[in-house]
């Protein structure tokens, strides 16, 4: 049988990555930083359409596209792949970009994650013979997390992994105030964060990873917070801000900071709420980005 000379393409949602807690345990002799977060996913993505067989070619639209500076992490992973597993038919990429940049939400680990799984997709022959876990370490920190795209406590620098498929769904509300930040945002928050080193024979304690309730996963995430608020406020004061109007909207739980910000979240009882704030916010607030959205 002749092959198909037109594959179809592969069309995968590279998903909001949202910290419902950060930790930032200390600083590693390596001068990395030793974290644990439980990370969920929301339903708003960006659009990666991978077509195989075709000129190898990244192209970018949607609203942020034109944002996007620095190193694309779609042409690293294509890259690497090229590099590592040659037997692989790359191709042609394009990508909606509808999450912020530098925003606190994964958007571009979300992104060379949703590659790597349609390039998976595509060859499911050849996809055992990759360490893809490994792969998506060599790209980015977020990376692997973002590849296995579902509930997870992560550990280390991101590599280690513990799925959650049984932690409830929240109905939250994305915020993120749409001001200009420095490429290196991330770094100069964990400069601000002043982590001290970890204390010699460290080891981590066991987390909490089951919650018999959403009432009891939000006062896991109120008590465990996120170490990284009170620096990203500092990189982007703009952070209080959007957390003082979050905390003003009706029925709101819980409100917290995403990864290094400056993507702020609230948490409401359900989607009825979650929207009504999501419209309230965006009518006093319309230059900020606004959605309201699940988290699983």
């Amino acid at each position: 049988m002749q092959a198909n000379a037109n594959p179809s393409p592969i069309v995968e949602q590279a998903r909001a990555k949202i910290n419902l807690t950060l930790k930032v345990h200390g600083k590693r002799a390596d001068g990395y930083h030793e974290l644990e977060s439980l990370v969920a996913f929301a339903e708003v993505a960006d659009v990666v359409t991978f077509e195989p067989d075709r000129e190898l070619n990244v192209s970018v639209a949607g609203p942020f596209g034109p944002s996007i500076a620095g190193e694309n992490l779609i042409r690293v992973a294509l890259e690497k792949l090229r590099r590592r597993a040659p037997q692989f038919q790359l191709g042609s990429v394009s990508l909606e970009k509808h999450l912020p940049i530098a925003a606190g939400v994964g958007g571009g680990s979300a992104d060379a994650a949703a590659v790597l799984r349609a390039v998976r997709t595509s060859s499911p022959s050849l996809a055992s013979d990759i360490d893809w876990m490994a792969l998506a370490a060599e790209i980015g920190a977020d990376v692997p997390v973002c590849l296995q795209n579902c509930a997870t406590l992560m550990r280390g620098l991101g590599e280690q992994l513990v799925p959650l498929p049984n932690l409830p769904k929240l109905d939250v509300v994305l915020v993120n105030p749409q001001v200009p930040v420095a490429d290196n945002k991330t770094a100069l928050v964990f400069k601000a964060l002043g982590a001290k080193p970890l204390a010699s024979g460290w080891q981590a304690h066991h987390a909490q990873t089951t919650f018999a309730s959403r009432d009891m996963l939000i006062a896991y995430m109120a008590s465990t917070g996120n170490d990284l608020l009170a620096p990203a406020s500092q990189v982007v004061p703009e952070v209080k801000a959007v957390m003082d109007a979050l905390s003003a909207t009706q029925d709101v739980e819980h409100v917290a900071l995403s990864g290094g910000g400056p993507t702020c979240f609230a948490v409401y009882r359900n989607s009825s709420n979650a929207e009504a704030a999501a419209k309230s916010l965006w009518e006093q607030h319309p230059t900020w980005w606004v959605k309201a959205t699940l988290v699983s």
